[in-house]
């Protein structure tokens, strides 16, 4: 049982605007000047929430120790420690699938004899609505309003069960749809940087630091704020919401210094995108980065945020950048409370958590130091498959061609020599005939997340196309472009700054606010260019503002996917293509026929800084926020049920009861090992949450399609996965539904698996369903970095619900694996040096594994197949906590047993 905090003495009082509020003096510690920024906050949550039962003193002990176990030379001892973050935030997207989760974990508790009123948020939480909009409006002036007129008759189901969320849980806070994408809210709005909260029962407010974990794997962007912040799946978020600490390793963390100036050409994509290369080369999995140096400071905290937005793409847990001065200045700039801000400023100097970047001296220990120049950075975009494949402008010419030539993989489509000058043509409703060939940019989009929160790229953005306006460029009509800002601050700006009719002209016109072309809400082509791309096989391309561009994800045709700024998403859009050297080619003609060159409509950094500081003012957030949680007529008119319990609707195709804890007792499962499995998969490296759960369309073709099909619906009423995930049927048989997937028990890409005892290929649905009914334990084979992308709890619900029992991967992603172990998946990592090939696996066998019902953290156990081959495996179970889910059959079911003890 929970006891009295052992560090009660530490308790101190400071007078702020002449209140008094009540602090833990973590600066007191001997040990505490050494540790690094990003640690001293999971310091002080330890502390704070030390009770000997769920957090103990031992535990607080152990984080002091940082130096002697991750500093200089880090040493092999792993520690496991608990956090418990400040608060939740959830999207859309996850978030729907949470909130059915609390509502079906009510109906389990009360199943079993419980209080149901006990499945309540306990962490606060926030839910952004992000309206994930399907562009399926461009280049009109009215887009916006068409593509949110048709995203709420697609989506009002699912909008009006969070609106009940909202109303039957407490202590969570939703933002509704039409606000912006959750990342920027969270930056611009719901931080709060240090809590100012009234301990219960006390008058006294208690000031402690922001921390947050989120239900996508860019809540990271926060921590350019100096905010603690990394994605966890749905699953995790809701232990968390329920008043479970996180179970973590103690990281170590890698100093990141930054010196020197950035170049004025060059923006924070260049630097980001250079950061992700050189951060996913060191090897940074499971690591804080924390970044630091005289050059942070030149550094504004949009910039920050861009660097810290990519984390999941260079792999950390957590990209950091301490509180300073010039993230005090942003909360003004963000119209934060002066007083507020005057406590937060107070807090940090007497607990020694305000930084000074141009002061050595308060440079804390780190387990590796690397250093990076600001003015090596240059002008760069990323792809065509990896965010972290980065190529300089200078050489994507030479380097997109020979992608074109290589051999299938990351960087190759192994086009042969004989159709390399391939060219298609169609018709336009202008009456003019166009040409696409490799490399033809068919989608251009500046797209939400990223780079939006970020007024120096978008203004830039604005600046370049006001000068292409001006020399007279267009920008080819068959061409997709648009415009999706993160939040409507970002439309303020724009247009104050006198730069939207360019945008406009050049067809990048606002569509809608939130996740778009970057989760693969693209919207169509146009039926003549599919087509022409289609029956030529060509490897065109999108360009877009993005963090992510892995296969299959930002649209079907476009084989080949760039992230850029968005000032290089415009000149890649005027340019037409990506096979082009900006150096020595035009990227158009003036009406008198001259040649216009990048360089002559490139805006400098000085300029761009001269309209921010202008333009971008505290007005225009206190004129958006004002009234964000109000919502739009629509969201207001929306009747939601009342009640506690949530009136499920077993005809509906959005919203239903999950499956998961059906036939759940009081006592726990018996745990035994898997034997005869067959492998449902045989899947190679960098396999991404986007090829297990895609969140894009669905396909005409696939299961989820036949499904929705049979219950009488258009494809025009398909919407897209991730509108779906409240419903477990469209989500089971959209599990490695990606277009792109290659397993190697079939031949050529795509969702398709072989039945091993029939030998018959089918869509990997449906040899799952015919294996549970031959009563058959599944497993999958993978490679390297399974799970990469985003932080999508699906990934692990969805195999789970294929009947997968067990994953054997030669590494894994730190979310998803986090992911499968609260889904009761066994994830088992092959010992090094070893994997399916080396071990002449095909992924045909049967396979038995060993699981000890005392089974350790990385333990070795055996598997065994029908050939009789045996090898050792390591269980990722990486703590005790882990395996505590495990014996449970999952996190959620562990909560529940919780609430009825």
């Amino acid at each position: 049982m929970a006891g009295a905090n052992p560090f009660q003495s530490l308790l101190k009082e400071i007078n702020v605007n002449g209140e008094t509020f009540h602090y833990f003096d973590i600066a007191s510690f001997p040990e505490f000047r050494e540790l690094p920024y990003s640690v001293r906050v999971l310091l002080e949550s330890a502390v704070r929430n030390c009770d000997n039962f769920q957090v103990l003193e031992k535990d607080v002990r152990g984080i002091l120790r940082w130096k002697q176990l991750k500093g200089v030379p880090a040493n092999d001892t792993e520690l496991e420690i608990p956090f418990k973050p400040a608060r939740v935030i959830l999207q859309d997207f996850t978030g729907v699938p949470a909130v059915v989760d609390f509502a079906a974990m009510r109906d389990a508790v009360l199943k079993l004899g419980g209080d149901p009123d006990r499945i309540n948020p306990i962490c606060p939480s926030d839910l952004v609505i992000d309206h994930s909009v399907q562009v399926d409006f461009a280049r009109t002036e009215d887009a916006l309003a068409k593509n949110q007129d048709l995203e709420f008759e697609r989506n009002r189901e699912r909008f009006t069960f969070l609106k009940w969320g909202a109303k039957a849980f407490n202590n969570m806070l939703i933002i509704p749809p039409g606000s912006g994408i959750v990342h920027q809210v969270n930056l611009e709005y719901l931080a709060r940087v240090v809590f100012q909260e009234a301990a219960t029962g006390s008058a006294v407010r208690m000031l402690y630091p922001d921390s947050v974990v989120g239900t996508d794997s860019h809540t990271t962007m926060i921590n350019g704020l100096g905010v603690v912040g990394w994605g966890v799946g749905g699953i995790e978020a809701e232990a968390v919401m329920l008043g479970q600490a996180i179970s973590m390793l103690l990281p170590e963390v890698i100093g990141y210094k930054l010196v020197g100036r950035l170049s004025p050409l060059v923006t924070s994509t260049d630097l980001v995108l250079t950061i992700t290369k050189h951060l996913r080369q060191i090897g940074v999995v499971g690591k804080f980065v924390e970044f630091f140096g005289p050059g942070v400071s030149e550094l504004s905290i949009a910039d920050r945020a861009t660097i810290s937005n990519m984390c999941p793409e260079y792999g950390a847990t957590v990209g950091y950048f301490p509180v300073d001065q010039n993230a005090l200045d942003y909360l003004r700039q963000t119209n934060r409370a002066e007083e507020k801000v005057r406590v937060i400023e107070a807090y940090l100097r007497a607990t020694e958590q305000l930084r000074d970047f141009g002061n050595a001296e308060q440079d804390p220990v780190f387990t590796q130091i690397v250093e990076l120049d600001l003015a090596s950075v240059v002008t760069s975009v990323s792809g065509p498959k990896r965010p972290h494949d980065r190529v300089s402008v200078s050489e994507m010419q030479e380097d997109f061609r020979q992608c074109l030539v290589n051999k299938v993989g990351f960087k190759g489509f192994a086009v042969p020599e004989s159709e390399l000058a391939t060219e298609g043509s169609f018709s336009w409703t202008d009456g003019k005939t166009y040409s696409l060939r490799h490399g033809s940019v068919v989608i251009a989009a500046i797209t939400s997340c990223t780079n939006t929160s970020n007024p120096s790229v978008m203004l830039g953005a604005g600046l370049l196309a006001k000068k292409a306006v001006e020399a007279g460029l267009k920008v080819a009509p068959y061409i997709k472009t648009s415009l999706s800002p993160g939040s409507g601050v970002v439309t303020y700006y724009l247009k104050e700054s006198g730069v939207i009719p360019a945008l406009e002209e050049l067809g990048f016109n606002v569509v809608g606010y939130g996740c778009m072309t970057c989760i693969g809400n693209s919207g169509p082509l146009d039926d003549n260019v599919a087509n022409t791309i289609e029956k030529n096989n060509l490897v065109c391309c999108g360009v877009l503002s993005g963090n992510r561009n892995f296969e299959g994800r930002i649209h079907p045709n476009t084989r080949a996917n760039y992230l850029a700024s968005p000032l290089l998403v415009i000149a890649y859009a005027l340019a037409g293509t990506v096979d082009i050297d900006f150096e020595k080619e035009p990227i158009g003609t003036r009406q008198d026929g001259s040649a216009v060159f990048l360089r002559d409509i490139w805006p400098t950094r000085q300029e761009i800084q001269a309209v921010e500081q202008k333009h971008v003012i505290p007005a225009m957030f206190r004129d958006v926020y004002a009234k964000v949680e109000l919502g739009s007529p629509a969201w207001q008119g929306l009747n939601a049920p009342t009640g506690k319990l949530y009136p499920w609707d077993g005809a509906s195709t959005y919203i239903k009861r999950p499956p998961f804890f059906e036939g759940m007792t009081r006592e726990l499962p018996t745990i035994g090992g898997i034997v005869n499995a067959r492998a449902l998969l045989n899947l190679g490296d960098s396999v991404t949450t986007d090829h297990i759960s895609p969140a894009g369309s669905i396909a005409r073709n696939s299961p989820a399609a036949r499904f929705l099909s049979e219950r009488g619906l258009t494809p025009r009423d398909f919407n897209s996965y991730g509108s779906r995930r409240g419903n477990d049927d469209i989500m089971a048989r959209g599990t490695f539904a990606n277009i792109r997937l290659v397993n190697k028990l079939v031949t050529g890409a795509g969702p398709r698996t072989l039945h091993i005892p029939s030998g018959e290929e089918m869509d990997v649905f449906d040899c799952a369903q015919r294996y549970a009914g031959e009563g058959t334990p599944l497993i999958a084979l993978v490679g390297k970095d399974y799970g990469s992308g985003s932080s999508r709890d699906w990934a692990a619900k969805g195999p789970y619900l294929l009947g997968i029992r067990a994953v054997i991967a030669e590494s894994y992603e730190r979310i998803h694996r986090s992911n499968l172990v609260g889904m009761g998946i066994v994830p088992l990592q092959y010992v090094a040096g070893q994997n399916a090939e080396s071990l002449a696996l095909t992924g045909r066998e049967l396979f038995n594994i060993a699981i000890p019902a005392n089974c350790k953290p990385h333990e070795k156990i055996t598997v065994s197949t029908d050939c009789g081959k045996r090898f050792e495996v390591i269980v990722r179970f990486d703590t005790e906590v882990d395996l505590e889910y495990f014996r449970n059959g999952g996190i959620l079911n562990y909560m529940i047993r919780k609430m009825i003890d």
